[in-house]
């Protein structure tokens, strides 16, 4: 008999998330009130990331598998970051040889590599580090600007693509039509 209930294969589905990094967001917020609503910080986003990642949000999730979804971020140049990290948060690199300790600051790695690299960067520290970890991040697929080339991937309720401006009022309709069908 089997251990299983309901549709497992499509629990077990991969689904593609949009965020972008500039996009003001209520509940990753710092901020309480509606007008000063601000983007969210680079820790909170990232956190949010690894969540999604690792499937974390799913009901079938367990620490051994990978069930996680794909995530695109945009707008990573103009990530939120917070108090003087930008200047005082370093990176480090060894080659092993000695005397070969190397180390970045936050803005001359954004300068070199860009945002998406700092982002790539705090989600990998995220993640548990086991052998999943490279998998999990090579769902994460981050973009500098608006334009990236998974647009018809991404999730849509009634043809609009999940936390753009207008979907929820899309669900509201398509709600309403089916209580009256019912």
């Amino acid at each position: 008999m089997s251990q299983n209930l309901g549709l497992t294969r499509l629990a077990y589905s991969r689904v593609w998330h949009h965020i972008s990094a500039i996009a003001p967001h209520p509940t990753l917020s710092t901020k309480v009130a509606p007008a000063e609503i601000t983007p969210p910080s680079m820790g909170r986003l990232a956190s949010r990331i690894a969540m999604i990642l690792m499937g974390k949000h799913k009901p079938i999730w367990d620490p051994s598998t990978d069930c996680g979804d794909y995530v695109v971020v945009t707008n990573c140049a103009r990530l939120h970051i917070t108090g003087r990290k930008y200047w005082q948060k370093k990176y480090y690199r060894h080659s092993t040889k000695p005397g070969q300790l190397k180390s970045l600051t936050m803005d001359e790695l954004m300068g070199k590599q860009g945002g998406s690299e700092v982002l790539r960067r705090a989600v990998s520290g995220m993640l548990p580090k086991n052998r999943l970890r490279d998998k999990r991040l090579a769902r994460l697929k981050v973009f500098e600007g608006d334009a990236h080339p998974y647009k018809p991937n991404l999730v849509r309720f009634g043809g609009k693509v999940v936390g753009t401006q207008g979907w929820d009022a899309m669900v509201e309709s398509i709600r309403e039509t089916d209580k009256k069908r019912l």
